[in-house]
Parts: structure tokens; C-alpha cells; sequence
């Protein structure tokens, strides 16, 4: 019932990996500018160490730009981050308030091992 999706695939990944990095640099953002609204409290080291990933590699992902290692720093990023802040919490996300980070981590990680696919600069960049 659904096969037709199939054929608009590499535009949904797309899609995917454009919302993803979109979403991201917003928390980078938030870290390092206070933008839209200011950061709850957090250690120095998240906000100078956190931040520029989340800016950087967000926009990278976004715009398709070395999007494999952008996608995996990001990952990384987010696992540290629900080991560091989450975990101790309890034992599921659920129960600890780590869901985004686990769900970011494994879409990043999709994203790395994927590529960046079509309307991306790295796509645009690759002879035909």
C-alpha cells in the first residue's frame, strides 16, 4: 500500500538529513548565543565544547557539507551526552529525559553511515 513511498525515497533521506542538522544547530544556537531564549544552567564545558558541535556539525548536516564525519562527531556528541546528563537518571530515556539524545545519536549515525545524498553540496560536488 505504501510501495509508491519507495520511489521518493532519496528525497525523504533528504529531507531527513536536512531537518535533522536544522533542528540541531538550534540547541547550538541556544548554547552559544542565547538564541531563541537563554540556556538552562549547564557547566562551561557543555556550553564551549557542546555548543560548537551542535552549531557546526548541525549546518554541516544541514547543507550536506562532509556530512559522514559532521553525522558521526554529532552522534558521538549526543551518546556522551546521555551517558554524561541522562543515565544516571534511570534506566530508560523515558524514565531519564534522554529520548532526543538517543534519538539523535542513532540518526546521526544513519546519517554517517548513509552519506549525504541528493541536495547537498557534497552530492553536488561528486563528478557525475
Amino acid at each position: 500500500m505504501l510501495a509508491f513511498l519507495g520511489k521518493y525515497e532519496p528525497q525523504i533521506y533528504a529531507a531527513l538529513r536536512i531537518v535533522a542538522g536544522f533542528l540541531f544547530l538550534w540547541h547550538g544556537l541556544q548554547k552559544l548565543f542565547g538564541i531563541p531564549v537563554p540556556p538552562p544552567a549547564m557547566p562551561a564545558f557543555v556550553i564551549y565544547v557542546a555548543g560548537p558541535i551542535e552549531l557546526l556539525g548541525g549546518l554541516l548536516v544541514l547543507v550536506g557539507l562532509f556530512t559522514r564525519p559532521a553525522a558521526f562527531v554529532c552522534s558521538g556528541e549526543m551518546a556522551c551526552a546521555y551517558w554524561m546528563v541522562h543515565a544516571g537518571r534511570g534506566l530508560l530515556p523515558l524514565q531519564n529525559g534522554g529520548e532526543l539524545a538517543v534519538l539523535y545519536c542513532f540518526v546521526f549515525l544513519f546519517i554517517a553511515a548513509r552519506g549525504s545524498g541528493i541536495w547537498s553540496i557534497d552530492g553536488a560536488s561528486r563528478p557525475p
